[in-house]
């Protein structure tokens, strides 16, 4: 028997990847809906609002590829977009599609169940509202499940917390305030030097410090834009066949294969350049050889050092005890500046931990510092976070959170064994964070979208990858990054920072382009490694 079901395809998410997705299935004939728990669209771009956030990808690459005339028609204004500016252009494409009639507004899922005997998906809300449809994309982001860290008193606090990834619309004015930021990862290195620059007096409190070289952001001249748009085929094309979704350019040498001067100058060039997906890779040795890697660390190591007056404080901003790269690589506007003005005091938390926070400020092993702001940019339940927190049950009820319990898997961060028709965009073990997103964002949604159609020409009711392939490619994954230091480091690419977490590396380290001509042969080989049953099959066997 056939079951009547609301849409052919449920999509969680209207970032970039929900947006490309409901206009992919669109043109295709499905029926969809995109349930978003924001008020508006742009996902990650939607609530990063924190003063200094921008993307750490170069804007005319951090953008869709799949409208030739969408490309032409938008013009960034920088080199670096800041955040809204990304939100402008999400709400533009949006808008040029017309996909808002389609995306169901502050609605926030809170399950979805699969019916094995009728091979349908169930949405719930948490207002009760339930929907139904084949199939369900996870297209919820890497970076969007927040992390709140378990301090003592927390909820003591009688000053204003704030959070960079859910920041208040309205602009905060810190004038005249004593604030602290918890947090030096991407967020904070780019919300201290704004907040310093009115705050009374801002109190940097670090754990683990970050490698940050400068943005030398800037504006993008009419010509140079016009040379872009020019040439985006020929970009776009190349970006698709690199390692990184970006086609930088490298030596092609071993670190070891130059000079020590020469291997400066190269590092210099690109440092002051601004570029650190080019930086982590100008020699081929860099992310799998320790002394090729150490030799990138002390050029960094001796250029805060020379961008801070203090030497104890440079020294505390200098990180140790992990590979250069293997933790988030940032880029900063006058990050290690800020530390020179006379109103900000770094907390080294190696030195003092917190032990509580109080009604008046933060405590720790060393004193108490009384502030007005508390802000947490303390990170992301990464990759995995923004699946499972959503209860998501496969066949006999299995919950995907317990599934990945022990650690994640899935089958090409595509699919998951004993989850039949949900797909995940940039899922667990694809390349995602460790690529330009945007390629790989396009990617994942061209991938599942042309699948869905085959499924439909086929007349194809059921999809599901084997539990062969799925350990296989698990496997296959492991093996890639143990080649490479990323085991080195305690990071959210591991998800070390999120306790009792299991620690795997989560992104795919294969390269864009051996990942996508893979997952090509996959398709064109009859979608190899999935299990498939036809509808009349189905049907006969109900």
């Amino acid at each position: 028997m056939t079951h009547t079901t609301d849409f052919d395809v449920l999509i969680v998410g209207a970032g970039w990847s929900g947006l490309m997705a409901l206009h992919r299935l669109r043109s295709r004939g499905f029926s969809a809906r995109v349930l978003e728990a924001a008020p508006e669209v742009g996902g990650t771009w939607y609530w990063n609002r924190y003063p200094g956030a921008r993307c750490d990808v170069e804007s005319i690459h951090y953008s869709y590829s799949f409208d030739e005339e969408l490309q032409q028609e938008w013009n960034w204004t920088e080199r670096y977009a800041a955040q809204p500016e990304l939100l402008s252009y999400a709400r533009h494409v949006a808008d040029r599609f017309d996909l808002r009639r389609d995306i169901q507004f502050n609605t926030k899922v809170s399950s979805a169940k699969f019916d094995d005997e009728a091979s349908v998906w169930t949405l719930r809300t948490e207002e009760g509202e339930s929907l139904t449809a084949k199939f369900c994309i996870l297209a919820t982001g890497v970076l969007s499940a927040t992390k709140i860290p378990d301090l003592r008193g927390l909820s003591r606090f009688q000053g204003t917390l704030l959070n960079t990834f859910d920041w208040p619309e309205e602009p905060v004015d810190f004038t005249g305030k004593r604030v602290a930021v918890l947090g030096t990862g991407s967020s904070g290195i780019q919300a201290i030097p704004e907040i310093a620059k009115s705050a009374e007096h801002l109190y940097v409190l670090q754990r683990t410090p970050s490698f940050s070289l400068p943005a030398k952001n800037r504006p993008l001249q009419p010509k140079e834009l016009e040379q872009v748009k020019r040439e985006y085929a020929r970009l776009r094309a190349a970006a698709r066949d690199s390692l990184d979704g970006l086609a930088l350019e490298n030596t092609g040498k071993s670190a070891f294969d130059v000079t020590e001067e020469e291997r400066n100058a190269i590092f210099e060039e690109v440092y002051e350049e601004g570029a650190p997906f080019k930086f982590q890779g100008m020699f081929i040795d860099q992310m799998t050889d320790l002394k090729a890697n150490a030799t990138a660390a002390e050029f960094v190591a001796r250029k805060i050092a020379e961008r801070v007056k203090d030497p104890e404080t440079a020294a505390a901003l200098t990180p140790s005890g992990y590979p250069i790269a293997t933790r988030r690589l940032c880029i900063d506007t006058g990050y290690y500046e800020t530390f020179n003005r006379e109103n900000v005091t770094l907390v080294n938390l190696l030195k003092e931990p917190i032990t509580e926070v109080t009604e008046k400020g933060i405590t720790t092993a060393a004193r108490t510092y009384e502030v007005d702001y508390l802000v947490l940019a303390t990170g992301f339940d990464a990759v995995t976070g923004s699946f499972t927190r959503i209860d998501v049950r496969g066949v006999g009820g299995q919950s995907l959170k317990e599934k990945w319990d022990a650690a994640a898997s899935s089958y090409l961060g595509l699919a998951v064994n004993g989850f039949p028709n949900l797909f995940t965009v940039t899922g667990p073990l694809s390349p995602s964070v460790l690529s330009n997103m945007m390629v790989s964002i396009e990617q994942h949604v061209d991938w599942i979208t042309a699948c869905l159609g085959y499924l439909e020409e086929k007349g194809i009711d059921r999809i599901e990858p084997t539990q062969e392939a799925e350990q296989e490619w698990v496997r296959h994954a492991s093996e890639v990054a143990d080649f490479t230091l990323f085991p080195q480091s305690s990071s959210w690419y591991s998800g070390a920072n999120v306790e009792g977490k299991p620690r795997q590396i989560l992104p795919y380290l294969g390269g864009v382009h051996n990942y996508r001509r893979l997952t090509q042969e996959i398709a064109a080989d009859g979608y190899r490694g999935f299990t498939i049953r036809s509808r009349e099959a189905a049907e006969l066997a109900s």
